[in-house]
């Protein structure tokens, strides 16, 4: 029996490209093409086509940061399918991206950025020989706080670009259900499909995976129970890629006993039309070599749509249920264009991830009741 792969946000960027790779690895696997723009959904699946001539690929609309195109579309893949395999919920959004260079440089030299790196040096070495090295240490010799000092500039400029905490600015806005924007199309949406297709993807005798597009943006100090939805924050993105780790240890929890398995993947440092919104194309391009040679230091940048989908295809080959839910899947590339895979611990709890599937659940039981009130009066 074929396999069902359903990617949203296929039409450009990774979903396009993890398309793309799909095929390559199996050509006999239906694709269905989950997109808000048909007209940019029927160019890549012709483009799909010129490269794979008998392959099945489908296309369905859909706009995750809209509740009643989920459902509609929810409804209509389940007319089309009787199981999917593979649900990639790859779509997402990060409005009015823009990189503050003042805020890299603040970020670099402030006296509290070397405070956090130098607090990170406190080690202890337990069951060995090797010593300890205190802050109070470091501060008795001048030497040793100026090159301390130093590293801590370079280890905070990596960090930055590699994760761009406290480097970009971002807005957001409320979306035409009443919910914050970015958390409903990177998160809420999604979660709502998955609920809407429960008889496609629960199947004990045949496991189904869920893979969700995380980031290495994803922080817990940008997420809050108390405003899940980040509608006081300035850190949406951040927040909706956290709140997405969490969601995928719920989800395991709740579902793996129904053959439903739910794995997050972060593709790295990627050069996608979301990421062209943040700098001009031109510039971009200036700062590639630039971005190459980062790689020395961080193989997060994958800076390809293709390298970085390798952390989902991946995922594809590997059974289920012996992946750790708590582990998030890195694409990585060598500074010679190698693409492998690492495993990351993620920084999640379980008591907070079923607190907020409990939420998800309440807040989705609210909106599709507004959605049915509405149904009624039309």
């Amino acid at each position: 029996m074929q396999k069902v792969a359903l990617v949203t946000g296929a039409s450009s960027g990774i979903g396009s490209a993890l398309c793309e790779r799909l095929l390559q690895e199996d050509a006999s696997l239906r694709v269905c093409l989950a997109c808000r723009n048909m007209e940019k959904a029927n160019a890549t699946r012709n483009k799909l086509l010129s490269h794979f001539t008998h392959a099945d690929i489908s296309i369905v609309q859909i706009d995750v940061g809209k509740l009643e195109s989920v459902l509609h579309a929810a409804e209509e893949i389940k007319m089309r399918f009787h199981r999917l395999d593979y649900l990639f919920l790859n779509a997402g959004i990060m409005v009015n991206p823009r990189i503050s260079f003042w805020a890299f440089l603040q970020g670099i030299f402030s006296r509290s950025s070397k405070q956090h790196i130098l607090g990170s040096q406190v080690l202890s070495y337990p069951n060995t020989d090797q010593p300890q090295t205190s802050v109070a240490t470091v501060m008795e010799h001048p030497q040793v706080e100026q090159n301390e000092a130093k590293s801590s500039c370079t280890q905070r400029a990596l960090r930055m670009l590699t994760t761009a905490e406290g480097l970009m600015s971002q807005e957001d806005r409320v979306s035409p259900d009443g919910l914050q924007e970015v958390f409903e199309t990177n998160l809420f949406g999604h979660f709502v499909l998955i609920r809407q297709l429960e008889p496609l993807l629960c199947c004990t005798e045949r496991p189904s995976q869920l893979v969700w597009t995380s980031s290495v943006n994803a922080h817990k100090s940008n997420f809050s129970l108390d405003d899940y939805q980040h509608s006081k924050g300035t850190e949406a993105y951040s927040s909706s890629k956290y709140a997405t780790d969490l969601t995928s240890v719920a989800l395991n929890n709740h579902f793996n006993k129904r053959g439903l398995y739910s794995s997050v993947v972060c593709p790295g440092v990627v050069m996608t039309n979301m990421t062209y919104e943040i700098l001009s194309p031109f510039l971009w391009k200036l700062l590639f070599p630039i971005l190459w040679l980062l790689r020395l230091f961080t193989p997060t940048y994958t800076l390809t749509p293709y390298n970085g989908a390798e952390a989902q295809i991946w995922l594809t080959k590997q059974k289920p249920e012996t992946l750790d839910p708590l582990v998030k899947c890195h694409s990585c590339t060598t500074v010679f264009g190698k693409n492998y895979i690492e495993l990351r611990k993620m920084d999640v709890s379980e008591d907070m991830a079923e607190k907020l599937y409990a939420k998800l659940l309440d807040l989705e039981k609210q909106v599709l009741e507004r959605c049915n009130n509405l149904q009624n009066k039309k």
